[in-house]
């Protein structure tokens, strides 16, 4: 009986431990937070930070956070024993795994926005973000194997680590957005600088079974300058600044790319037909709408044939462009030739389609007239094609602007022939295996 009993009271102690720890001054609280801080810059060779792209490591993540979620009354048991939802199956997400000694031990999804937009979205408004410019991404699916909680962040710190450099780095990210229980806003806080969404809290979360959610968001931009301030002078291993901006962990497999990319897309098929219909109903309880987005999404045969078969085409209208954009961040440049001169200006190029591109650019760029796009699309692949700008918008330091290509080059056709074919990033990397010369 005493075994029984032994949850409930360990229960009951939490949460007049937390009553009692929260009524410090807000600034003693993030103090306590922060003496917890013990980030090993050299963390055991046996842990493995990477994307979790087979089907037994994205399962060993379903089955982590399905516990996790359970556990802390977020969801209720499922007969799969995994928590899957509709934006693990979306190329534009990304779930990060901590290996220790081969098995998944933590995991972490990053969602960028896509037609579904995010789950959070529901109940926090987001307009005060988008205002700042930079694409922003929901930090989702958090969960740690129980034998590594107690550890000091064994676990936690490599897998924040490497969520920060992976969004820096690889996901062309500038703002993170999450929602929380209000019990751990204050980590978030405390340690990375999370600030409140305007609409604090929300009583009803449907997305976590019901329990209350704090949003909060942090600027990738303004956060090494905090970080910092905060920590720079503290003891090496209480040092996020340190550690976050100024570390390298070789446990960190960082995805390997061809092309200059944002996404790394990992479900084939078999993995969507796996994970969606055969384990989860998932893809059957879509509303009509849902199922419409997911099939503009995976708009190829061998995906089709996985996807909700009872799909009514004709019933679904949804505005979509002629050509899709797919997103990048490749370095470039825009040259125009005039009667005594040629003038050359720097682009960052950061969506393209079959026939033009997105670009930002710090000065004014001419417009409605023809000149020459230079753009590296990977660390050996470079287009160069005629281009002219046709829209563009400058405000504050740098603008937006719209180019149309006359003929787009075989590095250029090569490059959407890879995006249209739904290829994950491992075949991105060996992308012209499948593409003609």
């Amino acid at each position: 009986m005493k075994n029984l009993h032994a949850p409930a009271a360990k229960r009951f102690l939490h949460h007049a431990l937390r009553k009692a720890f929260s009524v410090f001054p807000r600034s003693l609280r993030f103090a306590v937070y922060r003496s917890f801080v013990d980030c090993d810059p050299k963390p055991d060779r046996r842990l493995v930070l990477k994307i979790a792209q087979t089907k037994e490591e994205l399962e060993a993540c379903f089955r982590l956070l399905h516990d996790a979620y359970v556990g802390n009354g977020f969801m209720r048991p499922d007969p799969s024993g995994m928590r899957v939802n509709i934006y693990h199956a979306l190329p534009t997400t990304t779930t990060l795994c901590a290996k220790f000694d081969g098995e998944v031990v933590g995991t972490i999804s990053l969602i960028r926005e896509s037609v579904f937009g995010f789950p959070l979205q529901s109940i926090f408004e987001l307009h005060e973000i988008r205002e700042k410019k930079g694409r922003v991404a929901e930090v989702s699916a958090l969960a740690v194997h129980p034998k590594f909680r107690n550890t000091g962040g064994t676990i936690l710190f490599p897998l924040m680590k490497f969520m920060y450099e992976y969004c820096t780095t690889f996901f062309d990210t500038r703002h993170l957005v999450i929602a929380v229980n209000p019990n751990r806003i204050e980590m978030y806080e405390s340690l990375l600088f999370f600030e409140r969404l305007t609409e604090n809290s929300v009583e009803n979360y449907d997305f976590v079974n019901g329990a209350p959610a704090v949003g909060a968001s942090v600027d990738l931009h303004v956060a090494p300058e905090i970080f910092k301030r905060v920590y720079g002078k503290k003891p090496r291993r209480k040092n996020l600044y340190l550690y976050f901006l100024r570390t390298r962990l070789p446990n960190i497999l960082m995805p390997s790319r061809r092309y200059f990319t944002t996404n790394d897309p990992v479900m084939t098929p078999d993995l969507l037909d796996y994970f969606f219909n055969i384990c989860t109903p998932t893809f059957q309880n879509l509303s009509e709408r849902e199922k419409g987005l997911l099939h503009s999404i995976y708009n190829l045969p061998e995906y089709k044939q996985v996807l909700p078969a009872d799909f009514p085409e004709s019933n679904f209208r949804i505005h979509q462009r002629k050509h899709q954009r797919y997103s990048l961040k490749c370095p470039g440049s825009f040259s125009v030739t005039g009667t005594e001169k040629t003038d050359v200006y720097a682009l960052q190029v950061v969506e393209l389609s079959e026939n033009g591109f997105l670009a930002h650019s710090k000065v004014p760029l001419p417009e409605n007239v023809w000149g020459e796009a230079s753009i590296l699309l990977g660390h050996e692949e470079k287009s160069v094609t005629k281009a002219m700008v046709v829209h563009g918008k400058h405000k504050g330091p740098y603008g937006f602007y719209g180019f149309k290509l006359v003929e787009p080059d075989l590095p250029w056709r090569k490059l959407v022939g890879v995006l249209k074919s739904g290829m994950t990033h491992e075949d991105l990397d060996n992308a012209s295996r499948f593409l003609p010369d």
